[in-house]
C-alpha cells in the first residue's frame, strides 16, 4: 500500500512538474542567425532597423516577421519568417496531460520558426 501511495505521489509530481514542456524548456523566444553575401547589409525587421549582418536576432515565437536585407548598390532581399507547431512539444504535452497542452497552446511556446539561420545572397542592382 505504501508503494502505491509513493507511486501516485510521484506520478502527480511529474505531471505537474512537466506542464507546458515547451514553456519550461524552450521559452518564448527563438534566436535566428542572419548573414549576407556581401556582409554588412542593413537588416530591417518589420521595417525597423536592427543592425548589420552578421547578426543574431531574438524573435518572439508565434509572430511572423518580414526581414529585409538592404545594401547600397544591391537589390533588397526579403524574407518572410513564419512559424509552425513543434511536433515533439505536442507529443510531450499530450503525455504530460491537459494542463501542458493548455499552457503551451495559450503561450504559443510550442511553435518554432522555419529557419534558425538564413544567409541572404544579394544581387547587384542594375
Amino acid at each position: 500500500m505504501k508503494n502505491l501511495i509513493s507511486f501516485i505521489v510521484g506520478l502527480l509530481l511529474s505531471v505537474f512538474t512537466f506542464q507546458g514542456c515547451a514553456t519550461i524548456f524552450s521559452g518564448s523566444y527563438d534566436e535566428v542567425d542572419l548573414s549576407s553575401e556581401p556582409k554588412d547589409a542593413t537588416v530591417l525587421v518589420n521595417g525597423k532597423e536592427e543592425g548589420t549582418t552578421p547578426l543574431t536576432l531574438r524573435l518572439k515565437k508565434s509572430k511572423e516577421y518580414t526581414i529585409e536585407f538592404v545594401k547600397d548598390g544591391f537589390k533588397t532581399k526579403s524574407l518572410r519568417m513564419t512559424y509552425g507547431l513543434g511536433a515533439g512539444w505536442l507529443i510531450l504535452d499530450i503525455l504530460s496531460g491537459l494542463v501542458g497542452i493548455i499552457v503551451d497552446a495559450a503561450t504559443g511556446n510550442w511553435n518554432s520558426f522555419d529557419y534558425d539561420s538564413y544567409r541572404a545572397v544579394l544581387k547587384k542592382a542594375e
